[in-house]
This record gives C-alpha cells, structure tokens and sequence, in this order.
C-alpha cells in the first residue's frame, strides 16, 4: 500500500532507507532497554556484596553507565534521523484517485447564463461598483493586497454569515481560532515541511501565520481522547488566512484571487475510521450546497494523485465558471486526510475496553470569501455594470443589487 501510494503520487521516497533507519532505531532501543535493566540488576546487588568485591562492582557499573549514556545518545541521533526521514513522506493515496496529474471531472452542475453583452472580470467590475480597491491596498502592503469597501464589505460579512447559518444548521460549532500558530502545529497537520516556504513566520517569536483554520483547530485537540460516543466532531473555522505565493510570480495577479490575505470559513471533522469516506462526501455536499444556493455554475474534480498535498489521501475540488475572465476558477478543496495528521497530533479515541485508535481528520473549504466574491461578481453582472445579489443571500446583505455610483 505505501510503495503503491508513493509510486502514484509520484514521491520520491525511499522505502528501503526508511525501514533500514527503522531497523537501527529499534535495535538500539533494544539494546538500551536491555543495558538499563542489566545495570539497574546490578546496582541492586552491590550492597550484597562483600567489601573486596565491591569496589569492583561499582567499577563495572560505572563502565555500564557511560556504556548506557553513549547508547542513548547513539538512539537519539538515530530517533531523530528516523523521525526526520518519516517527516518527508506524504499520507498513503486512495485507490479511486486518478493516477499521474491529470485530475478526473465528476460532473458539472448550473449552466452558466446566456449574456447579451460582453461580460467583464470581477476586477473591472469591482472598481467600477468603487467595492474593490487594489491600488490603495498596494499603497499599504503591496502587491497582492485588496481593500473591500461599501458594500464589498458588506458583501463578504454576508457571504461569512450565510454559510455559517447553513453548518451551524448541520451541526458544525463555530469556532474563531488563533491565526499565529506554533512550528509544531505546522509539522502536525503536515504542511511542514513541504510547503513551509508558503508560510509567513514572526521575525522575534516561534509562530507562524496559518494558511488555512485547519492548522489551528487540528492542534485544538493534539494529544487528547476521544470516546466513541463524542465523535464525529465537526467545527466551522472562521479566520483570516496568509499565504506567501512564493513560485507563483505571474499567476493570477489580477484582483483578488490569489493574494497575500484572505477570509475563509472551514469545514473540520474528527470521526471514527469507518466513517471518513461517508464524511468526505458529507462535506463536499456542503460545498456544492453552498454554490448552488449561490446560483454559481461550477463543476467538481477528483484530484489526481501527484496532485495531492502532502496531507490529502483524498481530494475533491470545485470550480467556479467565470464568464469575465472565460475560464474555470478553483474555489474550494474539500480532503480526507485519513489518519495522518491525528498520528504526528496524537488524536484518538476510546471505544469500549478495546483500547485507544487514530480519528480521521477530514478538512473542506466552506467558503473562501474573495473567491466566492469573485465568482458572484462574475455571474450575477448585468449590462449596466451593476450585479445582483442572488436571493439566498438578500437576508444578509440587507440590499438587492450593487449598482455604479456614478
């Protein structure tokens, strides 16, 4: 299973180096456990012992000691060398993902509208309505930055809202994390050390800002047990997300779809093994509910397995049509990560007197709002330059259409 998961992901793993370090760790906990129990037996004796024998009883234990402390040095460098080593190896692949790097369509659902005029990009929409402002952001912090203003603001507090009450509906809790997380969090949920250099890190303190509120809320739980009966568990995570973009120079730098800060709400779930796949759908469901209620046309891709995030055992994404820009747009991932992240995070739970097992954690964009905004911008702009506002989402916005100001 993992020489097939590998050779699909395309990882360049090598499993006979891996268990070789996994051979030498073990041996050497074995001859430590061994010395230390022989030592120990023979410091009990020493008081036994006549006087002209004791002296060199302590002598032979005093030899022992130092052999010990070597040893264990000896099996720390090797527990970190093998720990290491097991960091660089991606999750296991599901056998229905796609192999290679073409990624698999499953269906397509909306059909995007007849218009009768030339459609335009969010961006020229957007600073048109006077909603998005990229100039000024970049005034502030650069590239890669926007400003929503007026009823762009308005717009996402609504888009926030909206989806909350959906997977509050569905009993999700909703939770606003931490945004600055610890290094051990980041290796935790398996973005280190892969895509550290997407990550930004506080120059004077040990923290990073999190791409996504499923690092935070992964490590809400690290270290602790669940009963049976408590599972699944599912949050909504509300945050602000930072991404560096590094190696993306030239891709998507018009408006807001890849930039430096973004809102998002995410999916989380913690649940027993036999339910991970059931729950992935479950999620991915939730997403395409979302869309729909937003009148958006998207379509739905299994991700193929060289892909997949270091993380993903599973990966469904949608995308989003946009009729300005002519193209589809990925607007959600939805993942399994079966029990890769509850291994390095120590997440388990507890049935019965049948012991403790690994949870699955399962992660899945609600809505990341610029996206979202993106997309609706897009498909809801009419020839005058204005867009409406679908009506599943009126009750929060409070007004109907955003028009010029002009």
């Amino acid at each position: 299973m993992v020489a097939f998961s590998m050779r699909h992901r395309g990882a360049d793993v090598d499993l006979d180096a891996l268990i070789e370090l996994d051979r030498q760790h073990r041996r050497l906990v074995t001859d430590v456990d061994n010395l230390r129990a022989e030592l120990n037996r023979a410091q009990k004796l020493v008081g036994k012992l006549a006087a002209e024998e004791r002296s060199e009883a302590i002598a032979r234990n005093k030899q022992a000691g130092a052999d010990l402390k070597d040893l264990e040095g000896q099996l720390a460098g090797a527990a970190a060398e093998l720990d290491s080593a097991l960091l660089a190896v991606p999750n296991l692949v599901h056998p229905d993902s796609p192999p290679g790097r073409v990624d698999r369509e499953l269906r397509r659902v909306g059909t995007p509208r007849s218009m009768q005029f030339t459609p335009v990009d969010h961006l020229a929409l957007g600073e048109g309505l006077e909603i998005i402002d990229v100039k000024r952001a970049a005034k502030v912090s650069g590239s890669r930055f926007a400003i929503l203003r007026g009823k762009g603001a308005l717009l996402e507090l609504a888009i926030v809202r909206f989806v909350l009450d959906r997977l509050m509906a569905e009993g999700f809790e909703p939770v606003i994390p931490p945004v600055l997380v610890k290094e051990e969090a980041m290796y935790g949920t398996g973005f280190f050390p892969t895509d550290e250099a997407q990550v930004y890190k506080t120059a004077d303190d040990d923290l990073y800002l999190a791409g996504t509120s499923e690092v935070p809320i992964a490590m809400m739980h690290s270290d602790e047990i669940f009963s049976a009966g408590q599972l699944p568990i599912r949050y909504a995570g509300i945050s602000t997300c930072f991404r560096r973009e590094a190696g993306t120079y030239g891709k998507d730098t018009r408006g807001i779809i890849r930039v430096h800060q973004f809102d998002k709400v995410e999916m989380f779930s913690f649940c027993r093994p036999e339910e991970s796949d059931a729950e992935h759908g479950r999620l991915l469901a939730h997403e395409e509910g979302i869309f729909e209620a937003l009148e958006i046309p998207y379509r739905v891709l299994d991700i193929a397995s060289g892909e997949l995030a270091a993380p993903n055992y599973r990966k469904f994404d949608i995308e989003a049509w946009l009729p300005g820009a002519d193209r589809w747009l990925e607007v959600t991932s939805c993942s399994n990560d079966w029990d890769f992240q509850a291994r390095r995070l120590g997440v388990r739970f507890k049935q019965g007197d049948s012991g403790t097992e690994l949870v699955h954690t399962l992660n899945g964009t609600a809505v990341a709002v610029g996206r979202a905004i993106v997309a609706l911008l897009e498909n809801h702009q009419q020839s005058d330059g204005s867009v409406t506002i679908p009506d599943a989402l009126r009750p929060y916005t409070g007004f109907e259409v955003i028009s010029p100001k002009g």
